[in-house]
């Protein structure tokens, strides 16, 4: 007969070790009489196996009732920490699980799913952990009282007051961090490896962060330092983008996502979406958030990709012509130069940089066609005029910023600009200043 053993485990301090014959299910009864247990609670037994025999069909209810007993042995982890500089404030740290993609990241929208007031001496401990099999994504965040549990400071990786964390059933998970610059010096004791990839992604957003941003101000009034600054603010998603087209991990590539625009505005950038999409849809098409990935980035929801053919658009010019794209198109490359009169870095445009490409490289096979957000005919016939933009395809609907071409080239921002090829192909974007007079020296030179 093939003996089991069985710890039955009490809230009492000891346990007590029972043989049972496995082949009765007669026996078990005998069992509970014998030891005087009316109803055993899975919560505190656990089954250690050793050896196992087909058993009888007869016998299925007693070997339900053993998985049951088993599956509950198995720990359902924490997530505990101390927090240092906490000293005599009442300070809540809260447990937030995003729902959905949109809400990584996001301010007020994450679904609070525990708290705890940070003990004097800096330690705290989550009761309410949520039980998932499949690795999860979560955000611990600190606040002082009197704040929203779900607030997350995502404009500043100095002094951030959340991390995203990725928890699975059963693990323990132990942090460290200081209260004033919580993202900023968390550190996760024994991190599973996907942690780790965060808290590197951590690293590299701080640092570029603080190469590109920290202390940085412009003068966006008359729109004079708006190109500047958003130069600056792509090479900081540039670090990002970079990890997250590298990463073997989904979940901090999706927070490096979110983390490039907390505000989801990607319309300078929607090859990166689109990239992701395509990434991650082989591996994990049968995820929520990947799925909620590559419905954002479906080509007609963003601006004309680099790679696509360039809509042949008809346009009406500031001469009371029309012209088609395609039959306008240069020998080599061709500018489409969206601007408008009201729009000052536009206007420094025209003078600095387009009118001198058109000068040097026009009869080498350089077109410009540029289309005005205009409403009043005169306005915009005056700025062509001041800027020296006559020489080249000046053109407009008149309708502002209500016009049907932005609709089809689904674009909201400007300036902006689109490079295209002698075939119309899309080659580059949005390459402004001192770097599109480089990039057109470059190519002419070498085309």
């Amino acid at each position: 007969m093939s003996l089991k053993t069985i710890k039955a485990a009490s809230s009492q301090p000891y346990i007590k070790s029972y043989n049972i014959p496995m082949n009765s299910f007669d026996s078990f009864h005998k069992f509970k009489s014998k030891t005087k247990i009316s109803r055993i609670k899975s919560k505190n037994i656990c089954i250690n196996f050793t050896k196992m025999k087909t058993l009888p069909t007869k016998n299925t209810v007693f070997i339900f009732l053993l998985a049951l007993m088993l599956t509950s042995c198995q720990s359902p982890g924490f997530i505990s920490g101390k927090i240092e500089g906490v000293k005599n404030k009442e300070v809540k740290i809260y447990l937030i699980q995003p729902e959905t993609l949109q809400e990584v990241g996001a301010s007020y929208f994450g679904k609070v799913i525990d708290s705890a007031i940070i003990k004097p001496d800096g330690n705290f401990k989550f009761g309410n952990i949520p039980s998932s099999a499949e690795p999860v994504l979560l955000e611990i965040a600190i606040q002082p009282t009197k704040h929203y549990p779900n607030y997350l400071q995502t404009d500043n990786p100095t002094t951030s007051n959340y991390m995203p964390i990725v928890w699975k059933s059963g693990d323990e998970l132990k942090i460290k961090a200081r209260l004033d610059d919580f993202q900023k010096s968390i550190s996760i004791e024994n991190a599973s490896s996907t942690n780790l990839e965060l808290l590197k992604l951590r690293d590299i957003n701080l640092k570029a962060y603080q190469t590109f941003l920290e202390g940085k101000h412009w003068e966006l009034e008359d729109g004079k330092q708006l190109l500047e600054k958003e130069h600056a603010l792509l090479n900081y998603q540039t670090e990002l983008i970079k990890f997250s087209d590298s990463t073997l991990h989904l979940l901090p590539a999706l927070v490096a996502l979110r983390w490039v625009s907390p505000v989801n505005n990607y319309e300078r950038i929607p090859e990166y979406l689109v990239r992701q999409c395509h990434k991650w849809q082989k591996e994990k098409q049968n995820n929520n958030w990947v799925n909620e990935l590559c419905e954002q980035s479906e080509p007609t929801k963003l601006p004309v990709l680099v790679g696509d053919l360039f809509p042949d658009l008809q346009l009406p010019t500031i001469t009371k012509d029309t012209i088609s794209i395609k039959n306008e198109l240069g020998s080599k490359l061709t500018i489409i130069d969206l601007w408008a009169s009201w729009c000052g870095p536009c206007r420094k445009e025209n003078r600095e940089v387009l009118a001198p490409l058109w000068n040097e490289y026009h009869k080498k096979g350089l077109q410009i066609i540029a289309y005005g957000l205009e409403s009043d005919e005169t306005t915009w016939k005056k700025a062509v005029e001041q800027d020296g933009a006559h020489l080249w395809f000046q053109t407009s609907d008149l309708l502002g910023d209500d016009t049907p071409v932005l609709k089809k080239i689904r674009v909201q921002t400007i300036p902006a600009n689109f490079i295209l090829n002698d075939n119309g192909i899309v080659i580059a974007k949005n390459i402004h200043g001192k770097d599109l007079i480089e990039w057109i020296k470059n190519y002419m030179s070498n085309n």
